[in-house]
C-alpha cells in the first residue's frame, strides 16, 4: 500500500461512522487508511475528543489526515482534538466541510490516487458549494 492521506470519519452515531467507513473501503479498498469514531463515552450519542484523537492516530499519515463530520459537535471535538496534537501534526489535518459518506467516499477516493491534503479537502468540499 502506498502512502496516502488518511480519511477519519466522525458522527454522533457510532453506527453512521462504521457504515460511512464500510462504504469508502468498500470503494478504495486498502488503499486508504480509514478510522472512524462515534459515541459520547457513555455509549450515548454525541462525540469524545479522546476517542477522536485515537482515530487521527490510528491512520496517521505523513501526507495528511482529512476528517469528516456530521455535525457542529463533532467539528468542535474533533477541533479539540487536533488542538491537544502535536504541532507539526496539527498542520496536516484538516476538517473537511462536506457531507459525511459522500464526502467521506469522494476524499478517498481522490486521496487512492496520491493526490495532496489540500486536493483530497477540495474534492470532499466540492459537494458542498
Amino acid at each position: 500500500m502506498s502512502e496516502n492521506v488518511s480519511i477519519v470519519i466522525v458522527s454522533h452515531s457510532p453506527e453512521v461512522a462504521r457504515g460511512a467507513a464500510d462504504m469508502v473501503r468498500e470503494m478504495v479498498g486498502e488503499e486508504v487508511a480509514v478510522a472512524w469514531c462515534g459515541g459520547n463515552p457513555e455509549g450515548g450519542l454525541g462525540t469524545d475528543v479522546a476517542k477522536i484523537m485515537e482515530a487521527i492516530e490510528a491512520v496517521y499519515s505523513d501526507k495528511g489526515v482529512a476528517i469528516l463530520v456530521d455535525l457542529g459537535g463533532a467539528e468542535t471535538n474533533s477541533e479539540m482534538a487536533v488542538e491537544m496534537l502535536p504541532e507539526e501534526r496539527q498542520a496536516k489535518i484538516v476538517i473537511c466541510n462536506a457531507p459525511i459518506v459522500e464526502g467521506a467516499v469522494m476524499a478517498a477516493t481522490e486521496a487512492s490516487s496520491g493526490s495532496d491534503l489540500k486536493a483530497v479537502q477540495a474534492t470532499a468540499e466540492e459537494l458542498s458549494a
